[in-house]
This record gives C-alpha cells, structure tokens and sequence, in this order.
C-alpha cells in the first residue's frame, strides 16, 4: 500500500469522527475553559477544524514557522464562533488535502519538513512522519475538545467505539 493511500483513508476516518465532536461545540462559550492554564473552548474547537489543513500546508510548503521573525500571524491561529464556521473549515482542510494527498508522490513525502519557533528548528522529519504526527495530534485535541464538552453537559459522541451518550458502533 503506497502512504498516500494510507493517509487518505486515515483522513476519511478521522475527519467523520472530528466532524462528530465539532457539530457539537456549544456556540457562545468560546472563552470557557475548565482551568486557567487551559485553551478557550473557542480556540480549541477552531483549532480542531483547522488541523486537517495542516497536511496541505506540509505537502505544499517545506516548513512552518510559528512565531516568524516580523511577528506575522497564521492563518490558522483564527478563531471561527459557528459550528457552520467550524464545519466549513473542516470540509475545506479536509478536501483540501485529500487534493493534496492525491497529488504528491511517496518520493516527496520522503523529503524534510520542519517546523521552526522564531526561526530555530524545533522538528524535523521526513514529511510522512510529520504528517502522521499532526494526525495523532488532532486525535489528541479532539480527546480534549470531548473533555470539554462532557464539562458543558454536551453528550459526548461516539468517535472509536460507543461513548456513553452515543451507542453507535460505526
């Protein structure tokens, strides 16, 4: 199996189950977080729908430097305060890289990627470890968004098998 073929069919399994959480985010609570050392619910579930995009971004660019020299911002630190807004961004990153994912070659996703704070490189590996990285990365702030939502009363879907509010198993 070539790991474009790998990544697609990770991309599809993961995007229905972040698709799952997100529907769910309560609108109009953006600043709750449930200690002052935690991220806003808002930047958490904005973050969430954009971390799809991530794979484009790493096919497409060579690194990403998250605190540049000239203090630009990234487009993916914005904040999105609908769940039409959140969805939009998960269907976008997510088509977005499947396109991407379609389109590259296993040679190239062999080459370096990094990624750099205020220019140091903080990580560097062949692109299709980082890209499985931002994978499990996402499964990690989706494991925290549904900590978040089960703090809010929201019943907490299912996303690998049964949660105790949705007994689906699919």
């Amino acid at each position: 199996m070539k790991l474009t073929e790998l990544f697609l069919g990770e991309l599809d399994r993961e995007a229905k189950i972040t698709r799952r959480a997100l529907e769910r985010v309560p609108e109009g609570r953006d600043d709750w977080k449930p200690h002052d050392k935690s991220m806003p619910l808002g930047r958490l579930a904005s973050l969430v729908a954009m971390m799809p995009s991530w794979i484009t971004m790493m096919i497409d660019k060579d690194e990403l430097d998250l605190n540049p020299p000239g203090g630009s911002s990234s487009s993916f630190a914005r904040q999105l305060r609908t769940t039409k807004d959140l969805m939009q961004a998960l269907d976008e990153g997510v088509s977005g890289a499947r396109t991407a994912l379609q389109r590259t070659s296993e040679e190239h996703l062999m080459k370096p990627w990094r990624l750099l704070v205020a220019g140091k490189v903080v990580a560097e590996q062949p692109r299709h470890i980082m890209l499985r990285d931002s994978i499990n990365h996402l499964a990690h702030h989706r494991g925290q968004l549904t900590v978040y939502l089960r703090l809010n009363d929201v019943p907490v879907p299912a996303m690998y098998g049964p949660s105790a509010d949705d007994q689906r198993f699919d």
